[in-house]
């Protein structure tokens, strides 16, 4: 343990797996108290870290486009840890809808996870950080904000949306010593990705063909980025959008 984020309040939406929990675990492994929120119960990840890393932890089982709710999972999260002084803005879900029949109800569905909550977790933790004259926000993008594929409407526009917001909220709180970034992770091995390889071989032939580095990331790289730029080492770096995808997002072709 370097104890990079030693002394650190984390709170991760989208914890109980995939990246959100890697974040989780690197967070932890750092020196951080950690709190999980997830739609899916959190308990038993959160249990496991305090275990491990003999860390204080908090599991909270919260379904982040529910505003009040939300804003009452971070309340108990804080009220168990301490102030927030780092959020990682991960929560997720699919927006792969046709853009001539996509429903108004569906639309603001896939905003309201996608892009609102982060706005409204950032706005409950943002006192609490200026009080205190410092924090870190890490907003969990996409490569989809930059460069897309057909199918994806409106996750793009939504996750484009994302490292807007990324910019604005980091020059208007930049002033109380609080940093907001954004990673936009590219293919990593997850369940989905991995089903998808094994129902279509050639696709995934395709996929790590287009790669400079030949292969898809993983969770923890992700999470290991994430960590940094919540942390001390990175403090002259706020408004930024890190790409974290092997090398895809910058071929011509």
């Amino acid at each position: 343990m370097s104890g990079r984020l030693a002394g650190e309040r984390v709170l991760v939406t989208g914890a109980a797996r995939g990246i959100g929990a890697a974040i989780a675990e690197v967070a932890a492994r750092e020196g951080a108290a950690v709190a999980l929120l997830d739609l899916t119960d959190p308990a038993e990840s959160s249990h496991e870290l305090a275990r491990r890393y003999d860390v204080p932890t908090a599991g909270v089982r919260v379904d982040v486009s529910d505003e009040p709710a939300l804003v009452a999972a971070i309340e108990q999260a804080a009220g168990t840890l301490g102030p927030v002084s780092v959020l990682v803005n991960n929560a997720g879900r699919n927006a792969k809808f046709d853009p001539l029949t996509l429903s108004t109800e569906d639309w603001d569905a896939a905003f309201a996870v996608l892009l609102k909550a982060a706005w409204l977790a950032a706005r409950t933790v943002l006192p609490g950080m200026i009080a205190a004259g410092r924090g870190s926000i890490v907003n969990i993008a996409s490569i989809h904000a930059r460069m897309t594929a057909e199918g994806f409407f409106p996750y793009g526009a939504a996750k484009a949306g994302l490292v807007g917001m990324t910019r604005n909220l980091a020059l208007d709180v930049a002033r109380h010593g609080i940093r907001v970034n954004a990673v936009s992770p590219g293919y990593i091995g997850s369940p989905p990705v991995q089903q998808m390889f094994d129902d279509d071989p050639a696709e995934r032939d395709r996929v790590l063909g287009v790669h400079p580095l030949g292969r898809i990331g993983t969770p923890l790289e992700i999470a290991e980025v994430v960590c940094f730029l919540a942390s001390p080492a990175a403090s002259y770096v706020t408004g930024a959008e890190w790409a974290v995808d092997g090398g895809l997002g910058v071929r011509f072709a």
